[in-house]
C-alpha cells in the first residue's frame, strides 16, 4: 500500500506523522510519500523522512497515493478532484464541516476523521481529541503563568506575603483536567465547573475544588460528553458562575458541546465585575467561546480583563502534538493495513465504521447524518 503524508496549512504547525511512525509503516512493507516540507514546522526534515525511507515528493504526486494521511482536510476543490476510492484519514471535524463533507461524497472517497471515533476503550490509542486535549490543557495554564500580572504560587517573604492565584476552570474533560493538574503543580488555587457529576472524583482527585449546579441533565448515550441543559438550569448555572469567576485572576473555558455552538458561561456582565489584570483563555474560541467576548483567534482587553481566543494551541507545541497524534493514528491504521501490504476496510469493526465518515458516494456516519439535516 502506498501511503501518502500531506503537508498541512500554512497555519498549521503540526504534521500527521513523525519519521518514527513513518519507519514503522515501512518495516510493514508499505510506501510511503512525504509531501516536501510537510514536517519542517515540527522540526522533522525531508532528509528524516529519507533516512527511514520515505520518499520526498511534491504535493501533486503526494495527492495520488491511494491511502491520505492528515491533520486536516485538502480545501474542498482539491478534495473533489481525488481520485474515486481514495482514502483520506485525518481529523476534520466532521460535525460542522458540511461543504467538505459533501465534496469527498460527490468524489466518492472514504474518508475517515479520528475525532469521531466511538469512546470506547478500545478506542483509547487512537482517541486524537483527547491527545490534543491534553496539550491544550497544558499549554494553556502556561501562557496564563506569562500573561498573568502576578504570581501563580503564595510567596512569604521579607516583603510580605503573596497569595496565590486563583483559577476558575469551565468544563472537566482531558483539557480541563489537564490544566488543573499543571495549574495545581505551579502552585495556583483552582475551582472546576462541569455539568457532568462523574467527574467530581477526578478533579478532586487533582487538587481542584469542584463547584456544583444542581439539576444537570445527564445523558449516558452522549458517550461522556456534555449535553444541552434546560433553561432552569442555565439560569443557576450562570449565577453561580458569575459568583466564582468575579473572584477569579484567571479563567480557562474548556466547555464544548460536539457539533454544537459552545455553551456561553461567561457573559459581558462577569467579564466587566472581574478585577482588572484577570485573564480569560478561552479554548472554545472556535465553536462560539464560553466567554461572550471572545474573539477567535484574537487576543484584547476589555475593562482591563485580557480576553484570549485560542482554539490552536497544538499547532505550538507540534513535535509532542505530532508524536501524540501520529501514534493515534498509527494504531488506527493497525485496523486496516494488513500484513501482506494491502488495506482492508472491515466495516464490522465497530470503530471503522464508527470513525468512516463517507463511503461510496454516500455520507455513513449516522453521527454526521444528524447535523447535516
Amino acid at each position: 500500500m502506498t501511503i501518502g503524508i500531506l503537508k498541512e496549512k500554512k497555519t498549521e504547525k503540526r504534521v500527521a506523522l513523525l519519521p518514527e511512525v513513518v519507519a514503522e509503516l515501512i518495516k510493514g512493507g508499505h510506501e510511503v510519500l512525504v509531501e516536501t516540507g510537510a514536517g519542517d514546522a515540527a522540526w522533522a526534515f525531508d532528509a528524516d523522512y529519507q533516512k527511514v525511507g520515505a520518499k520526498s515528493t511534491p504535493r501533486s504526486q503526494t495527492l495520488e497515493a491511494p491511502l491520505l494521511i492528515g491533520i486536516n482536510a485538502p480545501e474542498n476543490d482539491e478534495m473533489s478532484k481525488l481520485k474515486e476510492g481514495q482514502i483520506f484519514a485525518g481529523a476534520i471535524n466532521p460535525l460542522g464541516e458540511h461543504a467538505l463533507i459533501k465534496a469527498a461524497g460527490d468524489a466518492k472517497l472514504s474518508v475517515f476523521s479520528l475525532d469521531i471515533i466511538p469512546r470506547t476503550t478500545r478506542a483509547q490509542a487512537m482517541d486524537v481529541l483527547s491527545s490534543m486535549a491534553t496539550v491544550s490543557g497544558y499549554k494553556a495554564v502556561l501562557s496564563a503563568a506569562t500573561l498573568l500580572p502576578r504570581f501563580f504560587p503564595m510567596f512569604m517573604s521579607a516583603a510580605g506575603t503573596i497569595k496565590p492565584a486563583k483559577m476558575l476552570i469551565l468544563g472537566a474533560g482531558v483539557a480541563g483536567l489537564q490544566a488543573i493538574a499543571t495549574a495545581r503543580k505551579l502552585g495556583a488555587v483552582v475551582e472546576v465547573f462541569d455539568v457532568r457529576s462523574a467527574v467530581k472524583e477526578e478533579v478532586k482527585s487533582l487538587g481542584g475544588k469542584f463547584i456544583e449546579v444542581e439539576g444537570a441533565r445527564e445523558d449516558a448515550a452522549a458517550g461522556g460528553y456534555a449535553v444541552e441543559q434546560t433553561d432552569d438550569f442555565k439560569e443557576k448555572q450562570r449565577l453561580l458562575i458569575h459568583e466564582r469567576a468575579s473572584a477569579a485572576d484567571i479563567i480557562i473555558g474548556t466547555a464544548q458541546i460536539p457539533g454544537r455552538k459552545a455553551p456561553v458561561l461567561i457573559t459581558r456582565e462577569t467579564v466587566a465585575a472581574m478585577r482588572p489584570g484577570s485573564l480569560i483563555i478561552d479554548l472554545a474560541a472556535s465553536s462560539g467561546g464560553n466567554c461572550e467576548l471572545t474573539r477567535n483567534g484574537e487576543s484584547y482587553v476589555s475593562n482591563g480583563v485580557t480576553i484570549l481566543g485560542k482554539s490552536d494551541f497544538p499547532s505550538e507545541m507540534p513535535t509532542d502534538a505530532s508524536r501524540m497524534y501520529g501514534r493515534n493514528m498509527l494504531n488506527f491504521l493497525k485496523l486496516m493495513l494488513q500484513k501482506d501490504g494491502t488495506l482492508k476496510l472491515d466495516f464490522n469493526d465497530d470503530l471503522i465504521k464508527g470513525t468512516c465518515v463517507t463511503h461510496n458516494g454516500e455520507v455513513v456516519s449516522e453521527r454526521v447524518k444528524q447535523f447535516m439535516v
